[in-house]
């Protein structure tokens, strides 16, 4: 009976004691679970270091590290004192530590619940993958764009990551592209200019989900604002040779602390400089290296500021062509020459066999854009004409032509043999062309108008000069009295001076296209002797009846200049005198030289007569034969 006393008190003990187990575990499953996280991040490049912290309540004794496929503890750790939080650290990260943890702490009252898990991801293992935005990085405010990464290795599937966030934004599938590589696409959006938007792509396999590639090219999708826009220039010109290397310079007189240059139409990330004060001006150069077709295209820039997701208006574009893309070179000329004046009309021609779809015209030193033309097919010839009209002297200078195709529009031909442009901007002629009499510059009518009517002023004011002389002359040897009405008084006192002959006046009266008058003889045969000369010859003309003295009066030397008329009336009194004046009169008379024009001059002496009576033979006369031509 003892016996069956004892057996109900052990088997009270026993209920006691798993009632109480049971009571403890229920206690341990109701502590709440700890958070566990990874610093600096739970992506970790290879070989860097990581860190795990576990945090649990105050009263936490120790923590406990646990990893996914494996039954043992992967680590124990005491709190941090002062602290409920317990640190896990591996110095060098490698694919051996990648995986999915999970920790847990004890407390007096029990051990708690596990965490949630911990994916630590180590990267660099595989090659990178490209990301790029569709259809441009260059993302208005309030749009959508959609991320591309892709590579060329078979992985199963693409990780997204956003900068500044701990966890991937997105892990998509992999897609075989029709080109053979593999890709995903992540739609992102809509963006706004109040965050960065900077991401990253993964690639991995399904079997390693914890072993991840490189990290590809950081992308940052640009937002443009509405601040001022910088400036995008290059000093070696929009056209480069591959021979060059080719630096793009974006510049700004706004504080801007960053710049980022953009190829349009590129997938690939914008370029990123910081700042480089340069001449009280913002700034970075973006140089490209050697050229290459590849740099073909057209280039923007934008502004920024640190600490700030805002980007600047994008600039003018640039335009880079590259030359000796294409096997043809082509040729150009000028018309009407290379030589012309300021105000005519040029136009050059740029022409090519080759099939081409655009010419282009550069002038060597300029920084604008080189003209377009579409291309025309004349005589079997691929060509377009660049017309400057009228052309100033501004555009002087060298010049160059080139081919393009339009699929292709930024590779072109090698350049065309260079031509100088000189523009003179007198008004003088521009002189012979090299090219020929084809290619010469016409006559400006308006300036050979402009120089007759001043050739005809000046011949009209030498005329009324000479006239208004010879009026004053004319007057002073004429003035009115005795000696007038009485020539042989006017001889006789002629006579009594030596001097008069030395002193009396002569006129010179030009006289053009003469009709005969009396006591001229007009003669039809023209001297042999002057033959072939348009002599301009004076006659002696006297005023009075005397024959000339002691043989032939030299003529004086013709006149330059205008030519004056005789007047009927001046040869009236001449004959007038003739016939008064006496014979015995032997004082030198008054004379007048007429310069006769257009007349051929032909001289003849008639022989003095010997006198019945004795009386001395009369003087030789001398009379002028007048030939009209």
């Amino acid at each position: 009976m003892g016996s069956s006393v004892r057996t109900p008190t052990l088997t009270a003990l026993l209920c006691l004691g798993l009632c109480r187990d049971l009571r403890d575990q229920g206690q341990a499953r109701t502590l709440p679970k700890p958070s566990i996280w990874a610093e600096p991040g739970s992506v970790v490049p290879w070989q860097k270091a990581v860190t795990i912290l576990c945090r649990g309540i105050p009263k936490a004794q120790e923590f406990y590290l646990i990893r996914d496929g494996h039954s043992a503890t992967w680590g124990r750790e005491k709190p941090l004192e002062p602290g409920n939080t317990a640190k896990f650290s591996f110095t060098y990260m490698t694919d051996a530590y990648a995986g999915r943890y999970r920790c847990y702490y004890q407390s007096p009252t029990g051990l708690s619940e596990h965490s949630d898990p911990l994916e630590l991801v180590v990267t660099g293992v595989h090659g990178k993958p490209s990301l790029s935005a569709v259809p441009s990085p260059v993302v208005t405010s309030g749009e959508n764009v959609t991320l591309q990464c892709a590579s060329w290795k078979v992985f199963h599937r693409f990780v997204l990551m956003k900068e500044g966030e701990p966890r991937p934004s997105s892990i998509l599938d992999s897609q075989r592209h029709t080109g053979g590589h593999f890709q995903a696409l992540f739609p992102v959006g809509p963006v706004t200019p109040r965050l960065r938007w900077t991401f990253r792509c993964y690639g991995y396999y399904s079997n390693t989900p914890q072993v991840w590639s490189q990290a590809s090219d950081p992308l940052e999708l640009l937002v443009p604002g509405a601040s001022r826009k910088p400036s995008l220039l290059t000093q070696q010109g929009p056209v480069v040779s591959p021979e060059q290397n080719l630096t793009l310079q974006c510049r700004s007189d706004v504080g801007y602390a960053r710049f980022a240059l953009y190829k349009e139409g590129s997938h690939d990330p914008p370029q990123h400089r910081g700042r480089q004060p340069q001449a009280g001006l913002s700034g970075a150069d973006f140089p490209l290296g050697p050229v290459s077709h590849s740099l073909g295209g057209q280039y923007t820039c934008y502004g920024g500021h640190n600490f700030s997701s805002k980007w600047s208006a994008p600039s003018d574009p640039l335009d880079i062509l590259v030359a000796g893309q294409l096997p043809s070179t082509p040729f150009l000329s000028v018309q009407p020459g290379p030589t012309v004046a300021s105000g005519e009309n040029v136009t050059l021609l740029c022409q090519s066999q080759s099939p081409v779809d655009t010419f282009l015209l550069s002038k060597e030193g300029a920084a604008d854009p080189p003209l377009h033309r579409r291309s025309e097919v004349r005589a079997g010839q691929h060509q377009a004409e660049f017309s400057m009209s009228p052309v100033t002297s501004a555009q002087g200078g060298t010049y160059r032509c080139y081919g393009s195709h339009s699929t292709y529009p930024f590779l072109l031909s090698p350049p065309s043999e260079p031509l100088e442009l000189q523009v003179s901007a007198s008004s003088g002629d521009p002189g012979p062309s090299p090219t020929g009499p084809s290619s010469t510059a016409g006559p400006n009518w308006h300036l050979y108008v402009l120089v007759g009517a001043s050739g005809a002023f000046v011949l009209l004011l030498c005329l009324l000069v000479l006239l208004l002389v010879r009026r004053r002359r004319q007057g002073k040897g004429r003035k009115p009295g005795p000696a007038d009405r009485e020539p042989k008084d006017r001889g006789l006192q002629d006579s009594s001076r030596p001097a008069a002959a030395a002193q009396e006046e002569t006129l010179y009266a030009a006289v053009q296209d003469t009709q005969p008058e009396e006591g001229v003889e007009l003669d039809q045969r023209q001297n042999t002797q002057d033959e072939g000369t348009q002599g301009m010859l004076c006659a002696q003309v006297s005023h009075s009846r005397s024959r000339l003295s002691q043989g032939r009066v030299t003529s004086p030397p013709p006149l330059p200049g205008a030519l004056l008329d005789t007047e009927d009336r001046q040869a009236g009194e001449d004959r007038q005198r003739d016939s008064q004046a006496p014979a015995s009169d032997a004082a030198p008379p008054d004379v007048t030289y007429a310069q006769l024009n257009h007349l051929t001059l032909r001289r003849e002496t008639s022989a003095p007569h010997s006198s019945q009576f004795g009386e001395p033979p009369e003087e030789p006369s001398v009379y002028a034969a007048l030939a009209i031509r």
